[in-house]
């Protein structure tokens, strides 16, 4: 018997040290050399890290996770607690439910947005664009819809700005556009997409870190990026036509070669999830159908399974998986680990008492008017996007910061989802050091290798033209300005507006 108990308290004891090892214990303060600011040194240091690296123009997401794993261990050096403490509320911020949605969200989306692309829809939308014999600025404006249309199928503003360079960009500049604004079209369909799509990384972001769900964001969005499409839609028409036009039938020839309409059937499972997603499925539920429904199609279109998934040896005889399927979920690895760490660092902060300080700055501030509460939530975002050149890094580290200010007012989280979104997607293909703005050049640097009479338009060149970007930052500034769209959160988190929440606080 008094062995049996023996074996027990040496379980316990090792239960006990596997806990203390992994996190489990709980820490609920640590302290700082320095004070509590001393904790935003990890972010702090990715921040100007990532500054660094876009005036280097040497920006890449493994470079940005990096950066801020060094931050985290710079704040090492600085915390008066125990090191292990620090340690584990470092693990702890990572295994926050936030975090971990965000990354299932995105492995599923990136499959879904993988599968769409090599069942054709880039080639079939460019196909229609080609069959319509439209030219100049109305062409410029299309490129705005095409690309809008694709941004919010697959959900990824880069992978838009990618493919739409390397088709849409030549084939624009022959049929009269203007190189500038072309681009700036296609950059202004990243940024509808990245804001709307249901399968967006920042539509996901902005949903997990507000806790909020996917399907409810997406709906109380429509209105705002619908607002700013419609002036963007006609500024690009107005300003896209300028362009002298090129005479080269084997140019066109060729680009004509390589699209064709039936690619235009992989609308089928983006309506299908787009449709599902908007009546509160969940997501990953969601993305699965959508998955599914995209392997049918490119089955029944005659396009290789291969596409899908496939496996191989290389040269050397080393295994090969490859596929949509695999480079879907092989694209987002970077950024799940960047948001991790991201989480982590956030975490510290609250645990220094740091957050709440900020929040108590921002608060006397506001002097309990929501109005400037919405106006301080709209400059942090857009104060961390001027520093954080990838959108979605910097939602995760404004994503805190929102969240409490938002709370203390009882905005709903819907609001706070839409404030995050709007000024981060906008803001990420807007400035000249952005990662979108700066993947745009390279692609179409790299395009003009292949198409020797394509022009480079610099970083610095398509900045004022981004109209999207530019009226939905307008949109949301009136929004916080005017009370437009409004919404609180009830006792039981449903949206109440201005004025059924003035009665229940009465009562």
């Amino acid at each position: 018997m008094k062995e049996k108990e023996n074996e027990s308290d040496k379980m316990k004891e090792q239960e006990a040290a596997v806990d203390e090892a992994i996190g489990e214990k709980e820490i609920d303060i640590l302290e700082f050399y320095g004070g509590a600011f001393a904790s935003t040194l990890p972010l702090l240091f990715f921040i100007v890290w990532a500054i660094v690296l876009s005036l280097l123009k040497l920006v890449t997401e493994e470079a940005l996770v990096l950066g801020m794993v060094m931050g985290i261990a710079l704040g090492l050096f600085f915390c008066k607690s125990k090191w292990r403490h620090y340690a584990q509320a470092l693990i702890s911020g990572m295994a926050q439910p936030i975090g971990v949605i965000s990354v299932i969200a995105w492995f599923w989306a990136g499959m879904f947005a993988k599968l769409l692309a090599a069942g054709g829809l880039v080639e079939g939308l460019i196909w229609f664009g080609f069959v319509t014999n439209i030219e100049g600025g109305l062409l410029v404006g299309v490129t705005f819809l095409l690309a809008g249309l694709f941004s919010t199928a697959v959900g990824t503003g880069y992978g838009t700005v990618a493919t739409f360079g390397i088709l849409m960009y030549p084939a624009g500049i022959i049929l009269g556009a203007d190189p500038v604004v072309l681009l700036a079209a296609i950059l202004s369909g990243a940024v509808f997409g990245d804001n709307l799509a249901p399968v967006s990384d920042t539509t996901i972001v902005s949903a997990t870190t507000q806790e909020a769900d996917v399907p409810g964001v997406v709906r109380s969005r429509i209105k705002y990026s619908v607002a700013a499409a419609i002036p963007a839609f006609i500024m690009f028409v107005i300003f896209g036509g300028s362009g002298a036009g090129i005479e080269h039938n084997e140019v066109i020839s060729q680009l004509q070669d390589q699209v064709s309409p039936i690619g235009l059937l992989m609308l089928i499972p983006f309506v299908l999830v787009l449709t599902l997603a908007l009546r509160g499925r969940h997501l990953v539920t969601t993305l699965t159908w959508g998955i599914l429904a995209s392997i049918v199609v490119i089955f029944l279109t005659g396009i290789s399974l291969d596409v899908v998934l496939h496996f191989s040896h290389d040269e050397l005889g080393n295994p090969v998986v490859g596929g949509a399927l695999m480079s879907g979920i092989g694209g987002y690895f970077n950024m799940a680990i960047l948001i991790l760490f991201i989480l982590a660092a956030a975490h510290i902060m609250e645990l220094a008492g740091t957050m709440n300080r900020i929040k108590n700055f921002f608060i006397k501030i506001i002097n309990g008017v929501v109005r400037r509460a919405e106006l301080s939530i709209y400059a942090i975002v857009a104060f961390l996007n001027v520093f954080i050149t990838i959108n979605t890094a910097a939602e995760i580290t404004a994503g805190p910061f929102v969240r409490e200010l938002g709370k203390e007012f009882h905005i709903h989280p819907y609001r706070r989802a839409n404030f995050l979104d709007t000024v981060s997607s906008s803001l990420g293909y807007i400035f000249p050091w952005s990662g979108g703005v700066l993947l745009a050049w390279a692609t179409i640097k790299g395009a003009a290798q292949e198409f020797d009479f394509l022009p480079v338009v610099g970083p610095t060149e398509v900045f004022p033209f981004v109209f999207q970007g530019w009226f939905l930052l307008l949109v949301m500034l009136i929004a916080a300005l005017t009370g437009w769209g409004l919404r609180f959160e009830g006792e039981n988190g449903e949206e109440l507006k201005p004025e059924e929440f003035d009665k229940l606080t009465q009562k």
